[in-house]
């Protein structure tokens, strides 16, 4: 079985401030990213991992380079792993965006619907899919890092868990999680979903 560690990018300062980054250039990590990012190499750097591949958008390869120093990995960019063109909605308020009427579809129907002058959720389920695959013929038996990005991670585990694409915003990934999907000849496997080594949040509130 080849071992796929999905990772999504660090924190940035779009997300923080609550705006659609989608494929804007010039979005970097921050601070905040960049500590998630270092946290999560140290977490990774007894596996035996062969090969890192990323998103060529900036966020996603600063943290797949932070994820490769232990490795001593150079970082493959690969269009298919890049984010949702999302077109117009590109740098917009998240808060602004909730308000449209289109939202609504983008929570219930995504597999019905596209972003406006931009792409499809289902186009990019495919291409990330494919993407995957050819990884995977690539790497038999071996343990691979892909760094990404949210949407992209989800629509990818819907797809190998038999997950219906209009169900996929159900899924949680957040900033500097590792997913980690077994593909082989058999049936996939979901290993972990969103993990950071801690307890979310709402738990550690929960806590006496």
């Amino acid at each position: 079985m080849t071992h796929l560690l999905l990772i999504r990018h660090g924190a940035n300062d779009l997300q923080r401030d609550g705006m659609l980054a989608g494929c804007m250039p010039g979005v970097h990590l921050n601070r905040e990213g960049r500590a998630q990012a270092e946290a999560l190499a140290q977490r990774l750097a007894a596996l035996e991992i062969e090969a890192i591949y990323a998103s060529p958008l900036e966020r996603a390869l600063e943290t797949a380079e932070i994820v490769a120093v232990p490795h001593r990995l150079p970082v493959v960019a690969r269009e298919r792993l890049g984010e949702v063109n999302f077109g117009d909605w590109t740098g917009e308020p998240l808060e602004r965006l909730r308000q449209q009427e289109l939202w609504r579809a983008v929570q219930l129907a995504p597999s019905r619907m596209r972003y406006p002058g931009g792409e499809a959720p289902r186009e990019m389920q495919a291409r990330v899919v494919a993407e995957i695959e050819d990884l995977w013929a690539a790497h038999p038996r071996q343990i691979i890092a892909v760094i990404s990005h949210a949407d992209v991670i989800k629509a990818a585990v819907a797809f190998y868990v038999g997950l219906p694409l209009d169900l996929f915003q159900r899924l949680v990934v957040g900033p500097a999680s590792l997913t980690v999907l077994k593909l082989g000849d058999s049936t996939p496997r979901l290993v972990c979903l969103n993990d950071t080594g801690r307890l979310p949040s709402i738990v550690e509130g929960g806590k006496r």
